[in-house]
């Protein structure tokens, strides 16, 4: 395991049957483990994503950031570093000559390649904690929820701030 993922066993509370709380606190959880190893490579989470993404087709800024689940300003700023470590480029896109399609460089390629080690590790890690014959389930079920119910946030007056 990685130097800072540390198991911990905690007895159980009135607050494991609330998957809510049983999310956020995994998410917050992985969050910090990625974003220790990305540190480690030189990179963030939300730069591999957003570039390994990118690479996947020839998507605008604001197809890119919604593809990702990225606020336009937040976008901008990964972007923007991005570009400023010669990882991916803004250039013209051939279909509208307003927008700018965002290309993975050749340097972006290998940062991708070297991000997905990371992210594979990581995985493996966290999901060494679940006997071998529940880790595609849980997987497969957590993408089922994901892709499914909880794909699109509900409309609310004050919407919770998402993490970046």
């Amino acid at each position: 395991m990685s130097a800072t993922l540390e198991v911990v066993q905690q007895e159980p509370t009135e607050l494991t049957g609330n998957l809510g709380w049983l999310l956020a606190q995994a998410s917050h959880a992985l969050s910090t483990e990625m974003t220790a190893a990305f540190e480690a490579a030189g990179g963030t989470p939300r730069g591999h994503c957003v570039l390994s993404t990118a690479r996947t087709g020839e998507f605008t800024q604001k197809e890119l950031a919604d593809t990702v689940g990225l606020d336009k300003t937040t976008m901008v700023v990964t972007l923007d570093a991005l570009e400023a470590a010669g990882l991916a480029e803004r250039v013209p896109s051939p279909s509208d000559r307003r927008a700018r399609v965002i290309r993975v460089t050749a340097k972006g390629e290998k940062a991708v390649a070297e991000g997905e080690q990371v992210v594979e590790q990581i995985q493996h890690e966290v999901l060494s904690g679940l006997p071998a014959k529940e880790r595609g389930a849980f997987m497969e079920a957590l993408a089922k929820l994901v892709c499914g119910p909880l794909s699109a946030p509900a409309a609310c007056e004050r919407a919770p701030r998402r993490k970046a």
